[in-house]
């Protein structure tokens, strides 16, 4: 049985760092993970059996604009739907927010789509790092 809480006290971090862990996010320790959740203003946090095992964070005005990060389920979880009802959850939470976005990881395009995301055609981005660059920019680093 998969509960989802919004309750930011029931976080565990070492346990979110797990997940992460799980997936490859191997860069968050768990004093970055607390602090992106604490300054996020809608969580959800997937438990099974009292453990954390999937969750997803967005920042939004609460009026016109938001945005979802980090919908992560640990590696041993995924293709339960629990992914699913995580996105479900944000979105319920958000459903008074015009506009919502989010930047799906490679690959996951699909995953987002079904849940009603689509294409953005004049979404910009700007990134730090060359490798995210490569990865997300049209036109890669030099963009």
């Amino acid at each position: 049985m998969i509960e989802i809480s919004h309750d930011l006290s029931k976080a565990n971090w070492q346990q979110m760092k797990e997940v992460y862990e799980s997936v490859g996010w191997t860069k968050h320790t768990e004093e970055v993970i607390r602090q992106v959740f604490e300054a996020s203003n809608v969580i959800a946090l997937a438990f099974c059996d009292g453990r954390i095992i999937g969750f997803g964070r967005a920042l939004s005005d609460g009026v016109f604009n938001a945005a979802i990060y980090d919908v992560v389920v640990h590696r041993d979880f995924q293709g339960r739907g629990i992914g699913k009802a995580i996105v479900e959850d944000l979105l319920d939470q958000l459903q008074h927010i015009s506009c919502v976005h989010l930047i799906a990881t490679t690959g996951n395009e699909p995953f987002y789509q079904q849940a009603g995301f689509k294409k953005v055609k004049t979404a910009m981005g700007r990134y730090r790092s060359r490798d995210l660059a490569r990865e997300y920019l049209e036109g890669g680093e030099n963009a």
